[in-house]
């Protein structure tokens, strides 16, 4: 059943994400937590998530912007291990504020909270007309890199803040999505190996059927997404990463995810 419900998820979201440039981990790991212990349900989907990455470099990775790439990425990816070697080392935060609702409990945690404001802020600044012709100066490339790293690594976010900065730095929607591809792919690797030691001590072997379906559902569903890339429009993926935005905002500023 639950390798069922996990495929499906993965196919979909694999699609919606494959234009917006984030999503596949964050919306995947609350699937995988219904059924196993929070740390099995992070590394099986770290390996779902990495793998699909490397699948969509092969499909789009030679659009990237190598300016962007190289002004964004590098910090990016810099900040993202410093981020996830902070989260190994330090204690875990206290929650700010707790509820129940339905018969769980919810914690607000302070760095999940500050990122789901970014995340707004972002969102709005999309959606609202007035704010159509704004972009992002290439000066303030780096400046995104980092943040988008240090949030990443520290929380699991940097997909959604990454996309957040370059939709405004003036990329055709080839551009957007492969410089997203590549730069996702490096934080990944980053990422994983310093949570390596974790995700070694974890006997994933049992679950070698679940991983192996979602793996091939989630490609499968980004294969469909590079197919239907000629048919959507700059403005479409603006919109979809601000929904995104405003969706994810609101779950982590509520302690949902």
């Amino acid at each position: 059943m639950e390798i069922l419900l996990i495929s499906i998820v993965a196919f979909f979201v694999a699609i919606l994400t494959f234009f917006s440039g984030f999503g596949l981990g964050t919306i995947l790991t609350p699937i995988m937590m219904i059924f196993f212990p929070v740390e099995v349900a992070i590394a099986l989907t770290g390996v779902v998530h990495f793998s699909n990455n490397i699948f969509k470099l092969v499909l789009v990775g030679k659009n990237f912007n190598k300016e962007v790439l190289l002004r964004f990425g590098i910090p990016a990816v810099l900040f993202a291990f410093i981020g996830a070697l902070i989260l190994v080392k330090i204690p875990n935060f206290e929650p700010l504020y707790s509820y129940q609702l339905f018969g769980k409990t919810f914690e607000i945690f302070p760095l999940k909270l500050l990122v789901a404001l970014f995340m707004m802020f972002f969102a709005v600044i999309d959606l609202i007309p007035y704010f159509n012709n704004l972009k992002f100066d290439k000066s303030k490339l780096p400046i995104g890199g980092a943040l988008s790293g240090f949030f990443g690594g520290l929380t699991g976010a940097q997909g959604a803040l990454r996309s957040a900065f370059l939709i405004r730095a003036g990329l055709t929607k080839e551009a957007f999505i492969g410089t997203t591809v590549v730069i996702s792919s490096f934080v990944d690797f980053t990422r994983l190996s310093v949570y390596a030691t974790r995700i070694m001590n974890l006997d994933l072997k049992e679950n070698l059927p679940l991983l192996l379906c979602a793996t091939l559902s989630a490609m499968t569903g980004a294969f469909i997404g590079n197919k239907l890339l000629k048919k959507v429009t700059l403005k479409f993926l603006q919109y979809s990463v601000a929904i995104l935005l405003l969706v994810l905002s609101f779950a982590f500023g509520l302690g949902i995810i």
